[in-house]
């Protein structure tokens, strides 16, 4: 990202709006880039943008709760709050944009009313997301992951990206939620150029990751270690019960990954651990 706009601290809505357009502008190229592990930076993106969520919501559930709250469930299990929120990020993020996308992610919304909310943006990218995140917020008060998601679509949609790329919710602050108009349109501006910063920091980090994975992959002998690879080169956590090998199978795999570096060990713990490039 060019120092300058790192550096630069605006406070009009013009020259904030000029920042986060530069950025946003920087980020659209790193999108564009093969080596990217799109579907991994934006699995890894949601689960911030549910952590972001969770905490404008009080709840104490951080990242390791909520990779807890999602990748450990027992067929039959329910979420609870906080990993609804994050699988509701996920389903978002997962695929393409779409009103179905949505719906799947936010089933509570009616298709019909996501529509309608998706269409009060107008302007640039930022001032539209801007415009919807405040239309949900008037409409709905208690939709606020909701509101967010819709918001990030409509970035999204406005750049021309497929996907829906989590940056809203990690950079605005709680407070942020309750503004309208102009302040609120700042305040996704700054959020907008203080994400994007990161987002292209995270995406060169694990570019560089996933390529020591694909590197190490022929050195595995197990079968299926292929699809195993292509688990972690998509989703920010993996459980061994999930890999497509038997259970002593995928634990000696993961365990070999992080022996050659490959991947990291995300919980600390001796049982019910997660693995993550």
């Amino acid at each position: 990202m060019p120092a300058w706009v790192i550096s630069e601290r605006a406070e009009t809505l013009e020259n904030v709006a000029f920042l986060s357009g530069a950025a946003l502008s920087h980020l659209h190229v790193v999108v564009g880039r093969e080596d990217v592990p799109h579907a991994l930076l934006r699995d890894r993106l949601a689960l911030r943008a549910a952590e972001a969520c969770v905490a404008f919501a009080g709840r104490p559930e951080r990242a390791g709760e909520l990779r807890d709250a999602v990748h450990l469930l027992r067929p039959g299990d329910l979420t609870g709050p906080a990993g609804a929120v994050c699988q509701a990020w996920q389903r978002a993020a997962e695929r393409q944009v779409s009103i179905g996308t949505l719906h799947r992610a936010l089933p509570q919304l009616d298709p019909a009313r996501i529509a309608v909310w998706l269409d009060a943006g107008q302007g640039g990218p930022v001032a539209r997301a801007a415009a919807v995140l405040e239309a949900v917020l008037v409409d709905a008060p208690r939709e606020e992951v909701a509101a967010l998601v819709l918001a990030d679509a409509a970035l999204a949609e406005a750049l021309g990206w497929d996907h829906l790329l989590p940056l809203l919710a990690a950079g605005l602050k709680r407070a942020d939620l309750r503004k309208r108009g102009d302040d609120l349109r700042l305040a996704c501006h700054r959020a907008v150029a203080s994400t994007a910063r990161e987002v292209v920091r995270l995406a060169a980090d694990l570019a560089r990751r996933a390529a020591h994975l694909k590197a190490v992959a022929p050195k595995l002998r197990a079968k299926a270690a292929g699809d195993a690879v292509w688990m972690f080169l998509t989703h920010d956590a993996v459980a061994p019960a999930a890999l497509p090998l038997p259970d002593r199978a995928a634990r000696r795999l993961c365990d070999r990954l992080v022996d050659l570096g490959a991947v990291r060990e995300l919980t600390g713990r001796d049982t019910f651990r997660l693995y993550g490039v």
